[in-house]
């Protein structure tokens, strides 16, 4: 993994970055301490290293005794409890799974409230055999409790109470909760969530490793990778020669300048869910206190035609993360037309990998011409191993950026604004006074 920055120093300047290297050396001194605000979910500093063989070994055996009895596993889980392992699976499943008939085919509920998804689910899940996985703390999260409740009694109905019950697997707090008390009287198999993990840094824990190896991924590859990065920044904690640092402090100058605005990158869509993992774990860990820089994301070249205009010539307030990839998986070159109608026999012979990197080039020169910089992270190839490397990187330089703004990087207040709302008007015991007040507000 290169971090590339040498146009990016145009805009913040080399001298003051490295003005950096003792604040950011005393931020690691911060997360290794467990010293800074929400130190008590620091869990996944050590994660990669601390994975106890005999958890590896009992994920790997548990997805391979589902596999053989499932066309379809599905993950009921909601933000952190499924974008890291969608990330992961989206990025090296082939792009058409669901027509190439591997088994079993990973899907998602409980991320979203939308009857029509639920009732379709449910709808095909008559057809296919099935088996779950739950993830929640607590078991009484909205979106997942609500999903789980549904395909629970459906598997009950489909396969019997205790075949159901061989079919689920509940990822949970690891003594409370709603959920822990049901897995225990219904003796669903378990895996514990760590205390001390917050659910978007949570990829490397059973809530990301079981509905990865359900897919039939590699998990110990997606450890090794994380290992890498993990001993890297523990041995070298400082700037010079560590992209984590560097990739820190220049978003932090940027953010200084009024680059409010960070845009992921990709020019492989198979990479689209891993943004979407990004764009969770940087806006719930800095969105606060009125601070913070806001993640989006876009598929180039899909978005040079739409997106590409207002990156290009719109408000000076944003900055691009450009996650580059040097190898495809396949080759495919572009064939030689003797009538040359579409004017394309200029780059015949030529691999489609080869113009998308020009693409890429073209596109990043404009843009920086045109005054937005551009960090750029490239990788060699998309596999377990380098996604690995990857949620590692941006999970310790989302803790550095967050000290570096001086938020809590590991709360999520206001998350809970909506729920509180939600509750009151569905008339959830114990909302009342705020039910009467959302009321008047509604004009009901």
């Amino acid at each position: 993994m290169k971090l590339e920055l040498e146009h990016t120093y145009s805009f913040v300047g080399k001298d003051a970055v490295k003005a950096y290297q003792t604040k950011i050396t005393e931020t690691y001194e911060t997360v290794y301490a467990k010293k800074g605000a929400g130190n008590d979910f620091l869990g996944w500093v050590g994660l990669p290293s601390e994975i106890d063989e005999s958890l590896i070994t009992d994920i790997e055996k548990t997805a391979l005794e589902l596999r053989k009895k499932s066309d379809l596993f599905v993950v009921i889980g909601i933000g952190g409890s499924y974008l890291g392992a969608r990330a992961v699976i989206e990025a090296l499943q082939n792009h058409f799974a669901p027509l190439t008939g591997e088994k079993p085919l990973v899907v998602y509920a409980g991320h979203n409230m939308s009857e029509d998804y639920l009732k379709e689910l449910l709808a095909i899940l008559d057809k296919i055999d099935y088996s779950l996985a739950v993830i929640s703390k607590s078991g009484t999260t909205t979106e997942p409790a609500i999903a789980f409740r549904l395909l629970k009694q459906h598997l009950i109905d489909k396969y019997g109470e205790k075949e159901a019950a061989s079919r689920i697997v509940a990822i949970t707090d690891k003594a409370k909760g709603a959920l822990k008390q049901l897995a225990n009287v219904k003796g669903y198999k378990t895996y514990i969530v760590p205390d001390d993990v917050g659910g978007r840094f949570s990829v490397l824990t059973p809530v990301g490793l079981l509905p990865i190896a359900m897919a039939g991924i590699n998990i110990r590859q997606l450890i090794a990778g994380a290992v890498e990065i993990e001993k890297m920044c523990k041995s070298n904690p400082t700037l010079e020669g560590n992209p984590v640092s560097e990739y820190a402090v220049v978003r932090h100058f940027l953010y200084g300048m009024g680059k409010t605005n960070e845009i992921m990158v990709n020019y492989e869509p198979r990479l689209v869910y891993f943004s979407e993992w990004w764009k969770q774990l940087y806006g719930e860990s800095h969105g606060k206190e009125h601070k913070g820089i806001f993640p989006a994301s876009v598929t180039f070249s899909t978005d040079l035609h739409s997106m590409g205009q207002y990156i290009q010539d719109g408000i000076r307030n944003l900055f691009e993360t450009v996650i580059s990839v040097e190898n495809s998986n396949h080759e495919l070159r572009i064939p030689m037309e003797a009538d040359d109608l579409d004017q394309l026999n200029y780059i015949a012979g030529k691999r489609i990998s080869e113009v998308n990197h020009k693409a890429e080039l073209g596109t990043m020169l404009a843009h920086e011409d045109g005054g937005v910089p551009v960090i750029r992270i490239v990788i060699p190839e998309v596999s377990a191993y380098v996604l690995g490397q990857l949620i590692y990187f941006f999970e310790m330089a989302c803790a550095l950026s967050g000290y570096l703004l001086e938020v809590n990087p590991f709360d999520q207040p206001g998350v809970e604004a909506y729920k509180k709302n939600m509750f009151a008007l569905l008339g959830k015991k114990g909302y009342e006074e705020q039910t009467a007040v959302l009321n008047r507000r509604l004009g009901i």
